[in-house]
């Protein structure tokens, strides 16, 4: 099979299940982002900072995967699809995973400035990769309502993120900038 089958060159692009669809509509925006951040996510992975959580980032890739396939079924294949499930543990896994995360961290007392180290600065990518796709996938719920283990999903995943950042930068001794607003000129 060909990578290139030119069937998409005339700015359409078909879902699972065999429904052609614009490939600016919602469904392809919002599963093309979370590829994305799965991308995002094998950077982490293959990062020296993150080596310790290799297997749990293969996980989160894994799930991913799934709630990709999810989002590229069109409504009336839904039935007709054999994919694999999304799981309400999995949500359960990434809390837990930050709760463990948040006893080793002190509490925030301000905003924190992305940054401090590339690696870190890297997760910080990841996560708001993650939330531009949980915006999309809450505007996909509100047309089609499948798809609310995926905003769950994206919703704490983001928030692992966001801890992550955190926990790698005391692991690294880099530095938290806290947000100062500048109130005066």
């Amino acid at each position: 099979m060909k990578v290139y089958t030119k069937t998409g060159d005339q700015g359409t692009t078909m879902l699972l299940g065999g429904v052609r669809v614009p490939k600016h509509a919602l469904a392809i925006d919002t599963y093309g982002t979370v590829d994305e951040l799965n991308s995002h996510i094998g950077l982490l992975r293959d990062s020296p900072a993150y080596a310790s959580r290799k297997e749990f980032l293969i996980f989160i890739q894994d799930r991913l995967f799934t709630l990709g396939s999810h989002l590229a079924v069109h409504p009336e294949h839904e039935g007709k699809m054999k994919l694999p499930p999304l799981f309400d543990a999995d949500v359960t896994k990434i809390e837990q995973a930050i709760d463990e995360m948040e006893l080793q961290l002190e509490p925030m007392r301000s905003f924190i400035l992305p940054g401090g180290d590339i690696q870190v600065s890297h997760c910080h990518v990841a996560r708001c990769v993650c939330r531009r796709a949980e915006r999309l996938a809450t505007a996909l719920h509100e047309t089609d309502p499948r798809h609310e283990r995926a905003v769950v999903f994206l919703n704490r995943l983001s928030d692992y993120l966001f801890v992550l950042s955190r926990k790698i930068s005391k692991e690294l001794g880099a530095e938290e900038t806290p947000w100062k607003p500048k109130m005066e000129e």
